[in-house]
């Protein structure tokens, strides 16, 4: 009996892309997020809201003073701590966010943190958070090259890589290199 190894690289080809279909799509998203990391925070929406203070605070206020200036401001409840990083600022942190205040100038900048949805979970899974995730991450990695050679036989003849295949696989490893050597 003759082993059929077209056969068993189309079974290997298919069953591999059908396993890693969902971790193809993470690093897909979590990467184009990422390419564009200078245009954009990729994982919060950041939202800054300009305030003025009045004579309400100062760079000694309690706790219970800037909880009564918070909730002037509809920020209710979401007090965590404060300092005054030097003469004449305060620094207000509060769930999700904030706040920056200018006691000289009497104005401040509430600055709001929300999850990006999806993005942030892709993003969080892109940068490896546990040990188990970076294994099964390198496993993606194998799969990925297994499937690339792989796919280079799946198609015979003059569209397969003996033909049409050749050029773009060659164009394929050409472009990065004239790209990398450009860059280096």
């Amino acid at each position: 009996m003759r082993l059929n190894w077209r056969k068993w690289n189309r079974i290997l080809h298919r069953d591999v892309g059908y396993f890693f279909f969902g971790m193809t799509l993470i690093y897909a998203l979590s990467g184009i997020a990422l390419n564009h990391i200078d245009d954009w925070n990729p994982s919060y929406m950041i939202e800054n809201r300009k305030i003025s203070v009045g004579e309400a605070l100062t760079d000694s206020a309690s706790a219970p003073a800037v909880k009564q200036f918070l909730s002037t401001h509809g920020l209710d409840g979401k007090y965590k701590s404060h300092y005054s990083p030097r003469q004449g600022f305060l620094k207000i942190f509060i769930v999700n966010g904030s706040v920056d205040i200018d006691l000289n100038s009497g104005k401040g900048v509430i600055e709001r943190l929300q999850r990006r949805p999806l993005f942030f979970h892709v993003n969080f899974l892109h940068y490896n958070p546990q040990k188990l995730w970076t294994w099964f991450s390198d496993l993606f990695c194998v799969a990925l090259m297994l499937l690339a050679i792989t796919g280079l036989f799946i198609i015979k003849g003059k569209k397969g890589i003996t033909g049409r295949g050749a050029w773009l696989t060659s164009a394929g490893i050409i472009i990065p290199l004239i790209l990398l050597f450009l860059y280096l």
